[in-house]
């Protein structure tokens, strides 16, 4: 089984085929209404070893939780083609699909003619190998983002870059998040916000919210155990540190609300967990019960 560092270094998109964006199912009885403005997905990361065992039965387990949205992560050893087939019995759609970087660096026109037809609307750039990440790697980083971002816009999709820790460390823009933020253009590179490890590299995920609004297109909600220290540049939290949303040492209200006032449209639970079959339940649950003003 690939670990998500193995694969946010190694995946590579599939050749697909043109298919035309599913219509939503009413399959699932008590679909996921909350009070933020945007609709809760699920990224399939969350299900990865039930997803190999029983691909369909597990895609539908996660529309019967009420999701209607999911987020892809690679596609399973299937052909794309079956793929979005399995998605589209179960009522599901997916508008977003993270991309190793190296197909953004190398390969990025290729990259989008094949992912594209899944019905996307966005690539997702969650990873950067970062051996020692520092200004000048940030920099680069940045000019690899804004080319394959103009690429990706000129075949109707756009890009997004997922913070993971490792940016929150001291820079002459404050922080090197600021400075790929600074050095790339709004007009081709958004941003997804990653709470748990945005906090776990040091930073204050509604402030980060607050500072980027119009740029951040999407959240992956997920919460850091009780007691699980946090440092600047801290990109991998240890095992057994994920647990349910709301539960955690993040301050949902203040993210979530961050999040709503600057328009987030699409939420993301990712479940890293032993158990998230278990845990993403527990999430909804709380998010459907929180109350923001």
């Amino acid at each position: 089984m690939l670990t998500r560092r193995d694969f946010l270094a190694a995946v590579g998109a599939v050749p697909l085929v043109g298919l035309a964006r599913p219509a939503i199912s009413s399959a699932a009885a008590d679909d996921i209404h909350t009070a933020l403005n945007g609709p809760v997905g699920l990224q399939l990361w969350s299900v990865r070893k039930a997803l190999s065992k029983d691909f369909n039965g597990t895609l539908a387990k996660v529309r019967a939780m009420g999701f209607e949205e999911v987020e892809a992560a690679g596609l399973y050893d299937r052909t794309a083609l079956k793929f979005r087939a399995a998605l589209d019995k179960a009522g599901l759609r997916c508008q977003s699909a993270h991309l190793g970087y190296e197909q953004f660096r190398e390969r990025p026109a290729e990259a989008f003619t094949e992912i594209k037809p899944l019905g996307l609307t966005w690539v997702v750039c969650p990873w950067i190998p970062h051996a020692n990440f520092g200004l000048d790697e940030a920099r680069m980083a940045a000019v690899v983002l804004n080319r394959a971002g103009k690429m990706a816009q000129d075949q109707g999709l756009k890009l997004a870059y997922h913070c993971h820790g490792y940016e929150f460390v001291s820079s002459p823009q404050g922080t090197l998040f600021d400075t790929m933020a600074d050095a790339t253009d709004p007009a081709f590179v958004s941003f997804q916000i990653d709470v748990l490890h945005a906090f776990l590299g040091g930073a204050d995920p509604a402030a980060l919210i607050t500072k980027y609004g119009p740029r951040v297109k999407s959240l992956h909600l997920k919460d850091l155990k009780q007691g699980v220290p946090v440092a600047a540049g801290m990109a991998i939290a240890p095992d057994g540190s994920d647990v349910p949303v709301g539960t955690g040492q993040l301050n949902w209200p203040a993210i979530l609300g961050a999040a709503k006032k600057a328009g987030v449209p699409i939420y993301y639970i990712e479940d890293e967990s032993a158990d998230p079959l278990g845990h993403i339940p527990q999430s909804v649950t709380f998010l459907r019960g929180l109350t923001l003003f």
